[in-house]
């Protein structure tokens, strides 16, 4: 049995399609509050997700990239964590950052079902990345039909690099996708 990072059998493929969104579309739904500490030195990334609707759910995750110049393929493994657990690691060393993700509604447009929109907080305020889960075999979108920016491969808009990134990086990079528009 392969015993590196990044292998066996707990690994969940993860391909996705990233864009920054200019601002909150219309048809979102299910509104969950995510803390991420991305561990300093590590590719462990330790989750808080809270919603109305349910208790808090505690999670570490392992992100493994096949391909380590992109992002927008990561082999991650996750594990579940009691509140006590994550109590612990959170002392870690880490870069944290706090978003609200909502989900697009099936209703408001089928071609979008599954985007996940993340609007974020503190440092990174301005800040609305898209998400699409492609899976194993659905075809990346040529068009999203909102107002967006497509940075899939841009390294900038990972998670751990916006945690690290200093209000006046985080604002560098707005300003640069804002003369894109």
């Amino acid at each position: 049995m392969d015993r590196t990072p990044g292998q066996g059998r707990y690994v969940q493929i993860e391909r996705e399609q990233r864009w920054v969104l200019r601002e909150l579309p219309d048809g979102l739904v299910a509104p969950v509050s995510i803390t991420d500490r991305y561990l300093t030195g590590t590719r462990l990334r330790l989750r808080m997700m809270q919603s109305d609707s349910h208790d808090p759910v505690y999670k570490l995750g392992q992100k493994v990239r096949p391909d380590k110049s992109s992002p927008a393929v990561v082999k991650l493994t996750t594990m579940y964590l009691d509140e006590d657990e994550y109590a612990r690691l959170r002392r870690l060393p880490g870069h944290e950052l706090r978003k609200t993700r909502r989900r697009m509604s099936g209703a408001a447009r089928s071609d979008l079902r599954g985007l996940a929109v993340d609007e974020f907080h503190d440092h990174l305020i301005g800040l609305v990345l898209a998400e699409l889960d492609l899976g194993a075999d659905r075809p990346a979108m040529d068009h999203l039909g909102l107002a967006a920016i497509e940075v899939t491969t841009d390294d900038r808009f990972s998670g751990g690099a916006l945690a690290a990134a200093t209000a006046a990086q985080v604002q560098e990079l707005l300003d640069s996708v804002a003369r894109r528009w």
